[in-house]
């Protein structure tokens, strides 16, 4: 029995090693995290995070592959203190977009997500056509007046061999308006990739200038 967990647990970190070596697939947006160095826009008074999970179909057992979302977390630091706009365990929202060209249009289906006692399986090796877009569980929430210095978003994720995650954050004009023509969000930047590992990871992202 530990013989096999241990030539198990080889065969995951030599997956994981694969993958991290292949980095992100050729049609993503960014290859890599960075911050807009435009920042947030004058009038813009809220934020929503948001991941994006995909099969890495280069990886060999991807049709397999998951994605496991217990915690999304989004804090904005205003007046030198961390404020909560959304916090939530074991929910969230989203939809499943084109993969080829990489959101080549705002049209999506229905997310499939399956609900877990703490947290949400998204199979994302069942559909490696398209992204798994997916945003907080609560709606967005204004951010404070004060003195505004970034936002910071954090994910407890688990993924399995053969998936991939990435997380960032879009300020909005107000609350309740929708995506429309665009013009209406601003993408605050994104996150390096998550690669598979065995046990829970915490994804983070941040534009806090340190």
């Amino acid at each position: 029995m530990k013989l096999a967990k241990a030539v198990a647990i080889c065969l995951l970190s030599c997956v994981s090693l694969f993958a991290q070596e292949l980095g992100a697939p050729p049609e993503v947006k960014f290859k890599s995290g960075y911050v807009n160095p435009q920042g947030r826009p004058g009038g813009f008074r809220s934020a929503m995070l948001w991941g994006i999970a995909i099969a890495d179909t280069r990886v060999p057992g991807y049709e397999s592959a998951t994605v496991e979302i217990a915690d999304t977390k989004l804090t904005c630091r205003v007046d030198e203190k961390d404020v909560v706009l959304n916090d939530d365990n074991g929910r969230v929202r989203g939809g499943l977009f084109r993969r080829h060209p990489w959101f080549g249009t705002d049209v999506h289906e229905m997310m499939p997500i399956e609900l877990e006692k703490d947290a949400v399986l998204m199979r994302v090796g069942t559909r490696p056509d398209k992204v798994w877009h997916f945003w907080a569980g609560s709606a967005r929430t204004e951010i404070p007046l004060g003195k505004f210095e970034g936002c910071m978003v954090h994910v407890r994720a688990k993924i399995s061999p053969g998936a991939l995650l990435q997380i960032g954050m879009d300020y909005w004009r107000d609350t309740t308006v929708g995506y429309g023509p665009g013009g209406n969000n601003h993408e605050a930047g994104a996150s390096d990739w998550y690669f598979a590992l065995p046990e829970w990871q915490e994804a983070v992202f941040t534009d806090v200038k340190h």
